[in-house]
């Protein structure tokens, strides 16, 4: 009993045969007969002496199986190996390694019932938890080539109840085998199967759509399943894969010959689906089955030519009526072309059922029918009932009033107005909508000369709903927006219109007033509706009465919308009274300058001001251009300045100017530029009075808002004037108060020390010795900022071409003007040569200030004012 003593026996005969074969025997190839039947024997000993040794018997049978594989399978010594097996499964049948080698074996053999009852038993001996080595040796042996069918089936029924999980195998293991109608079903399980969860990662609808192709190319083998029903219940979970369900279905029907029925099912998909991409999935598969019986009809048609032929003599024509030539070609083609016709039609259903209250896809669907009544009577009764108003795309009053228009076109008027009857009755969301469907209907009845008619159905829809008008007044906002459509229109700003222009065209003086009256009433009126009113009742000489609208209009609105009113007030209040209620005009323009904002305000003052200055007072007016130049926006105050200045010099003369003048260049709160332009025409004002000096200190205060670099026609302007009345002082000073702006400038813009620019010319001219030799604390502040400039990096002194080089301690930004005119790039600036020193000064320059000789001593005291009088006189 000494498993040890027993391998090295065995060792040793192995040697023995092993050497057997060395010796060249001719009877095997391998070894010995009789050497292999003496080791067996050895084997038998063993295991017979050890019966529960797994060693001796694995070694034992894995040495018969490979000895064994070079025979026959129909050899004796197959039938000896198994029976070695079955020896030593009495003892080793809880050993999975033995079980694994006997059904390999028996695979190799190719023996199905042996092998079959082998991994029964395999699979009854061992636990379960080692029954997954034997399911692997098992399925192999079901899937191997000439294992029958159904004993394939049964085995991996077995399998699947042992790994549930694993029926996607089995499915594909049919599908290879070709039994289509065991696949639908099993699919079909694992659909219903809510605990079912994929191995292979496939989802429900995968599945579905994996059933709905084996039941629709397999119909014939899919027997024990309601197919009808399982694609239509697919069509019903899986909405995004309905078209191809659809043909799917269809395509079952077809394989089955039932071409009917597949129509049936063609035209019930097009006639259900929601979406544009499945329309065209199964319009296309539609016309392509058409299309291909008609080809298959054709083709069929040619080749029993030559038998109809051949018949023809035997045709005695009795019973012609009874035969089907079956020629049917005809019938479908024009079955084919009327599909085709129709795709618009089933195209506009599809968008419709997508949003049954698309008004626009509804008048399509109308013009789809262009030239076949009953067809657009049919569709426009089926929209009107449809749309619902509160869940609407564009505006359902038009599918009313096109209705209505559509029986009006067609001469039938009493249909016409029971269609808008009905439609005033609709339910809208808005109150406009159903203000179109009574002006329309007015409007029909204008176009039949029915104006009586017209003016009833107005009447009809401005009249309030029974106690509507006292219930407005107690509720609330919100209470008034959720009223129905109906009991608000009568408020309606469209219909008011319409009525007025009906009433003032076909009604009387005191209709007209008084639906005007009651649109004020129901204040529903517009500005625009006041001013027609107004109008209407001064084309009818009411004039009293216009105002009085007028007035109720500007106390029910406020500006900016009352600005149209106020302007018609004012203008046929003047226009009608003129002078005659000066007082009452005043009181107007005082009102409305009160209320109006600044914006609104310059044509209203600009207007009182020439009220007054026509029918009132001169100074009045002046009053009222001073309140316009600081009420106005101040982007508009220049313009208002420019009509001041010009109406105070036609009144008032130079004196009113000047103080307008002066007031504007005293302003602090007007803009720079305007500023600037303002006290530029000041000066040039003065200048042609003569007033030189006042002219120059004008130029100099306004310099503080002129850059050189930004400005130059200002500086140009200044140059002139300065060439032509000064001197050449007055030149320097310039020029000084020039170069000192354009540091100002330069200074604000690189955030630098902002210098104070004088506002006053110098007394006198300045040496050039007291100017060159004054220390740094006696400099006046012009000196300490040329010399603050001058000391500063990048600065660029001024200077005149042509002038002499400063030698010593002089000032070196000192300009010497003796040499102007002495070279030939002598000038100033870009004037011509001029030598200041040898041209005589006008006597205008001086204005009788150092010219006694030219005016008597008594008019040394006469201002500019007097003078321009005295001149005036003499003219």
């Amino acid at each position: 009993h000494d498993v040890e003593a027993w391998q090295a026996y065995l060792d040793a005969t192995k040697h023995a045969v092993y050497r057997s074969v060395d010796g060249d025997t001719e009877d095997d190839d391998d070894c010995d007969s009789a050497a292999i039947r003496r080791r067996w024997m050895v084997y038998e000993r063993a295991v017979r002496a050890l019966p529960n040794s797994y060693k001796m018997w694995y070694f034992y049978l894995l040495e018969r199986v490979e000895y064994a594989r070079k025979f026959r399978c129909d050899d004796d010594e197959h039938a000896r190996a198994r029976a070695a097996f079955e020896r030593a499964l009495v003892t080793m049948h809880k050993m999975p390694k033995v079980w694994e080698l006997y059904i390999k074996y028996l695979t190799s053999l190719r023996l199905v019932t042996t092998t079959r009852r082998t991994c029964d038993r395999a699979l009854a001996s061992l636990p379960v938890t080692q029954h997954e080595r034997v399911w692997v040796l098992y399925l192999d042996f079901i899937r191997a080539e000439g294992v029958p069918g159904d004993t394939a089936r049964r085995g991996y029924r077995r399998y699947l109840k042992f790994e549930p999980g694993h029926a996607e195998e089995y499915v594909e293991f049919l599908k290879s085998r070709g039994y289509w109608g065991e696949v639908a079903t099993k699919i079909a399980e694992l659909v219903n199967d809510d605990s079912f969860q994929s191995l292979a990662g496939k989802s429900k609808h995968t599945m579905w759509l994996e059933l709905c192709d084996v039941v629709t190319k397999h119909p014939a083998e899919v027997r024990g399943l309601d197919v009808d029903a399982i694609l239509r219940g697919g069509i019903r979970t899986f909405t995004n894969e309905v078209g191809r369900l659809w043909t799917a279905l269809a395509d079952f029907y077809i394989r089955r010959g039932l071409f009917e029925k597949a129509r049936d099912v063609y035209e019930e998909g097009l006639e259900s689906v929601n979406t544009v991409r499945d329309f065209s999935l199964i319009f296309d598969a539609y016309t392509q089955f058409e299309e291909s019986v008609i080809s298959a009809k054709m083709e069929a048609g040619d080749g029993d030519d030559d038998d109809n032929d051949d018949d023809a003599d035997d045709d005695d024509g009795i019973d012609f009526v009874l035969k089907e030539s079956g020629d049917d070609i005809e019938l479908r083609l024009e079955r084919l072309e009327h599909l085709m016709e129709r795709r618009p039609e089933l195209l506009s259903s599809v968008v419709l059922r997508q949003n049954p209250h698309n008004v626009h896809e509804w008048e399509k669907r109308i013009a789809l029918f262009e030239g076949k009544p009953m067809k657009q009577i049919v569709t426009y009764t089926e929209a009107v009932k449809t749309v619902d108003a509160e869940l609407a795309t564009g505006r359902p009053c038009n599918l009313w009033t096109s209705f209505a228009k559509f029986y009006e076109t067609h001469g039938d008027v009493a249909s016409a107005r029971t269609v808008f009857e009905k439609g005033t009755q609709a339910t809208f969301k808005t109150v406009d909508d159903l203000a179109t469907v009574w002006c329309e209907w007015a409007e029909m009845e204008l176009r039949h000369k029915q104006y009586n008619n017209a003016l009833d159905i107005m009447r009809r829809a401005t009249t309030p709903p029974g106690g509507a008008r006292e219930a407005r007044k107690n509720i609330t906002q919100a209470e008034y927006d959720a009223m129905p459509v109906a009991n608000k229109v009568y408020k309606s700003i469209k219909l008011w219109t319409f009525y007025c222009d009906l009433e003032e065209s076909l009604g009387s003086m005191e209709s007209t007033k008084k639906v005007y009256n009651d649109m004020l009433e129901l204040r529903v009126a517009t500005p625009q509706i006041i001013l027609n009113y107004a109008h209407f009742l001064q084309e009818h000489k009411f004039f009293e009465d216009s105002f009085q609208i007028y007035e109720r209009g500007v106390n029910a609105f406020k500006f900016p919308y009352s600005r149209e009113i106020w302007m018609s007030y004012l203008t046929q209040f003047i226009e009608r009274f003129k002078g005659t209620k000066l007082e009452r005009a005043r009181d107007l323009f005082e009102q409305v300058l009160a209320e109006a904002p600044k914006k609104e305000a310059k044509a209203f003052y600009l207007m009182y001001a020439k009220l007054e200055e026509e029918y009132g007072l001169g100074k009045r007016a002046m009053d009222v251009y001073d309140r316009a130049v600081v009420g106005v926006p101040v982007d508009e105050r220049l313009s208002v300045y420019d009509i001041y200045v010009a109406r105070a010099m036609e009144f008032f003369g130079v004196a009113k100017v000047r103080a307008v003048f002066e007031s504007a260049a005293d302003a602090t709160d007007l803009p720079s530029d305007v500023t600037k332009t303002l006290v530029t025409r000041f000066a040039e004002f003065e200048r042609k009075l003569g007033e030189l000096e006042r002219a120059r200190a004008l130029y100099v205060h306004a310099s503080q808002f002129s850059s050189p670099v930004k400005d130059p026609e200002f500086w140009a302007t200044w140059h002139a004037f300065e060439v032509q009345h000064g001197n050449e002082d007055t030149f320097r000073e310039m020029l000084r108060i020039k170069r000192a702006v354009a540091a100002a400038f330069a200074d604000m813009h690189f955030n630098m020390t902002v210098v104070d620019v004088p506002t006053e010319p110098a007394a006198g001219a300045t040496g050039k010795n007291n100017a060159s030799t004054a220390d740094d604390d006696g400099m006046d502040p012009m000196a300490r900022l040329e010399a603050a400039q001058q000391a500063m990096p990048g600065f660029v002194r001024s200077h005149v071409e042509g002038a002499a080089t400063t030698t010593g301690k002089a000032n070196p930004d000192e300009i010497d003007l003796d040499g102007i005119g002495g070279g030939a790039d002598g000038g100033i600036g870009d004037d011509a040569e001029i030598d200041l020193l040898g041209t005589s000064v006008p006597s205008t320059v001086y204005g009788g200030v150092q010219q006694h000789t030219k005016r008597d001593a008594e008019d040394e005291p006469l201002g500019a004012l007097d003078r321009f009088k005295r001149a005036r006189g003499g003219e």
